[in-house]
C-alpha cells in the first residue's frame, strides 16, 4: 500500500485542502498520514524519516513573498537528501505561491486550486487506469466508464458559419472539458441535404451551422482530433433519414443516433412526411443503428412536454419510445431526462417525473438491452438575464445529479440570448463541473422525499392506463404488438390518447387537451379549467 505524508509548512495553518486531498488518497487506497499544521521543515523531515512515505505533500497558502526561504529550506533540508529515494512532492498553494515554486524546480506536481477533484483523482489512479494511449476512449460507453464517477460531458454546438464552427470544435477539444461534441446543423441541412436544390439560402445558417457535403461533416470532426479527443455525434435529419445516418457513421464516427418516434413530421412541421410514415422510418432508422451495435437515443418524451402534454403523456411517451428501440433490437439506449420543462414544473414534481421514467424504461433491461442515464437542464427555463441563468444551470445541474447520470448534457447559460460559442460552453461547462464536484463530495439524496415518491408512484401508475388505453385501439388483434405498430401509435395521437395543448390545430393530431400547473405539476383539465385524472381523461375518449 503506498503511503503519503501531508503537512501545511512554515506558518500555513489552512487545513482544509490538505485534509481534501489526504481523503481523495484514502479514497484511492493510499495510507495517509498528517503531520499537523504550521509544521517546520525540520519535523517534516522527522515525519519522513519515521514514515518512509512515496509521496510528501505540502500545503503553503500564506503570500508569495515569504515562501521562498522556505521552499529553500525545504530543498536543502529534505529534497536534496532524498534524491536517491523515490519520493514524490506535490505543492499545494495559491497560483502566486505555485510560480516561486514552479521556478526552484523542486515539486514533481503542483496543485493550485483551479483543478478538478477528477484531474487529482486523475493523478492518484494514473498508474492504475491511465496506461497506454493517452487518448481517452472513442465509443460512448467506455467513455462513461472511463470517466467515472463523474459523468461524461455533452454540448451542442453549431455557429452559423462552418469557418467558426471548425475553430469553435478545436477551440473546445483542446480545453479538455467536453467528452462529446453534439453537432447542431441548420435546418436546410437537417432537412434537405440530399435535396440542395430545394434549400432556402436566406436561411443558411438558421438555427446551426450550414453543411453541405460528407466533407463539411469530415472538417468538423478532424478539427476534434486533438486535445482530448471528444466523441462526435449529430442528430437525424429530418428527410432520406437512413442516408444520412450513412454519411454520420462515415464522416463524424456518430457515437450514437438521435431520432425522434413520433417527431420531424406534419405533427411539428419539421419535414413534409406524413405522421405513420415518419414512425415507421424512425423506427427503421432505430433498426439500421441496431443492426451496427450502434446506441441510439429517442428524442421523444420532451417534445411533449415542450409543447406542455401533462405529466402523464410525458412518462409514458419515455417508456413507449424506449420500448420501441428495445423492440427494433437497440441494445443500448441512451435515455434522456429534460429537466425543467415546462419551466414552471417545480423541481420537486420535477424529480418525480424523471424518477418515474428512470424506473418505467430501466424495467425493460435484461442481457440485451441496458440504458444510459443522460439529464440535460431544459431550454425554455433560461431567463435572458446571464446571472440568473447561470443560477438556473447550476441549480439544475444539482437536481440532474439526483439520477447519477452516465452523461450530463450542459446547455450554456447564454442560450436565450444567442446559440453559445465556444467560449460560452467552456463557461458553462466549468460552472456544471463545479456542481458535479461539489455532489459527488456529499449531497443528501432527495430522492427519499414523501412528495416526490407519492407523485412518482402516481405518474407510474397513470403510464401503465395510457399504454393500455392505446393497446386497446388494437379492437380486432390484428397488431402482433400494438406498442410499436405504427398505425396505433398514429390513432393514438389523433384520438388524444397522446396529447399537447401546443399541437391544437394540427391535422395530424387531437389538439384539445387542456392543462394547468398545481403545486409545480402539469395536469390535464376538464372544460371548466378543473383537474381531472388519468383515468378521468382517458376514460371520456372513446375509442
Amino acid at each position: 500500500m503506498k503511503k503519503v505524508l501531508g503537512a501545511c509548512i512554515g506558518s500555513c495553518i489552512h487545513v482544509a485542502g490538505i485534509l481534501n486531498f489526504l481523503n481523495l488518497c484514502k479514497k484511492h487506497g493510499y495510507k495517509v498520514e498528517f503531520a499537523g499544521s504550521a509544521c517546520s521543515i525540520d519535523r517534516l523531515k522527522e515525519n519522513i524519516e519515521k514514515y518512509n512515505p512515496d509521496i510528501v505533500a505540502v500545503s503553503y497558502r500564506l503570500s508569495p513573498e515569504s515562501v521562498l526561504p522556505l521552499f529553500k529550506e525545504l530543498e536543502e533540508k529534505v529534497v536534496k537528501g532524498l534524491k536517491n529515494r523515490k519520493i514524490e512532492f506535490i505543492l499545494g498553494s495559491t497560483k502566486p505561491v505555485a510560480e516561486v515554486g514552479k521556478k526552484l524546480g523542486i515539486f514533481d506536481v503542483i496543485f493550485t486550486g483551479k483543478e478538478s477533484i477528477e484531474e487529482i483523482e486523475s493523478f492518484l489512479t494514473k498508474k492504475k487506469i491511465k496506461t497506454g494511449s493517452k487518448i481517452p476512449p472513442q465509443d460512448i460507453v467506455g467513455r462513461v466508464e472511463y470517466k467515472k464517477p463523474f459523468p461524461a460531458i455533452r454540448h451542442h454546438f453549431g455557429r452559423p458559419s462552418l469557418d467558426e464552427t471548425i475553430k469553435g470544435i478545436r477551440n473546445i477539444s483542446l480545453n479538455g472539458l467536453l467528452d462529446v461534441i453534439s453537432i447542431g446543423p441548420d435546418q436546410n441541412t437537417q432537412e434537405f441535404f440530399f435535396n440542395p436544390e430545394k434549400m432556402n439560402r436566406n436561411q443558411d445558417g438558421a438555427g446551426g451551422v450550414p453543411l453541405r457535403s460528407i466533407e463539411d461533416f469530415k472538417s468538423l470532426y478532424d478539427a476534434s482530433r486533438t486535445g482530448n479527443y471528444p466523441l462526435m455525434r449529430c442528430y437525424s435529419g429530418t428527410n432520406n433519414i437512413i442516408r444520412m445516418a450513412e454519411v454520420l457513421k462515415e464522416s463524424i464516427n456518430n457515437a450514437w443516433c438521435a431520432v425522434p418516434l413520433c417527431w420531424y413530421n406534419e405533427l411539428d412541421n419539421r419535414s413534409d412526411r406524413k405522421l405513420k410514415n415518419a414512425i415507421a422510418e424512425n423506427q427503421s432508422v432505430m433498426k439500421w443503428h441496431a443492426e451496427r451495435n450502434m446506441p441510439v437515443e429517442v428524442n421523444e418524451s420532451h417534445h411533449w412536454s415542450l409543447r406542455y402534454s401533462p405529466d402523464s403523456v410525458a412518462v409514458a411517451a419515455a417508456y413507449l419510445a424506449a420500448y420501441n428501440a428495445k423492440m427494433m433490437g437497440v441494445k443500448v439506449y441512451i435515455s434522456q431526462y429534460m429537466f425543467n420543462t415546462p419551466p414552471e414544473t417545480s423541481f420537486t414534481m420535477d424529480l418525480a417525473k424523471m424518477l418515474a421514467k428512470v424506473e418505467l424504461i430501466e424495467s425493460l433491461h435484461d442481457s440485451n438491452f441496458v440504458t444510459l442515464r443522460q439529464t440535460r437542464t431544459g431550454l425554455f427555463s433560461y431567463p435572458p438575464d446571464y446571472d440568473e441563468s447561470k443560477g438556473q444551470l447550476a441549480s439544475s445541474t444539482l437536481l440532474q445529479m439526483q439520477l447519477d447520470p452516465d452523461i450530463l448534457h450542459v446547455v450554456a447559460y447564454c442560450e436565450a440570448d444567442h446559440a453559445a460559442r465556444a467560449e460560452d460552453i467552456i463557461e458553462s461547462v466549468k460552472i456544471a463541473r463545479r456542481v458535479i464536484e461539489n455532489y459527488l463530495y456529499g449531497c443528501p439524496d432527495m430522492k427519499l422525499d414523501e412528495e416526490v415518491l407519492s407523485r412518482k408512484e402516481e405518474l407510474k401508475s397513470d403510464a401503465g392506463l395510457i399504454m393500455e388505453k392505446i393497446k386497446s385501439l388494437d379492437k380486432e388483434n390484428k397488431c402482433r404488438d400494438p406498442l410499436i405498430s405504427p398505425d396505433i401509435i398514429t390513432k393514438a395521437i389523433k384520438t388524444g390518447i397522446l396529447d399537447a395543448p401546443h399541437l391544437e390545430g394540427v391535422k395530424a393530431a387531437n389538439g384539445k387537451i387542456k392543462t394547468i400547473f398545481v403545486n409545480g405539476k402539469n395536469l390535464a383539465v376538464d372544460e371548466n379549467n378543473k383537474p381531472v385524472t388519468e383515468e378521468e381523461r382517458l376514460g371520456r375518449i372513446s375509442i
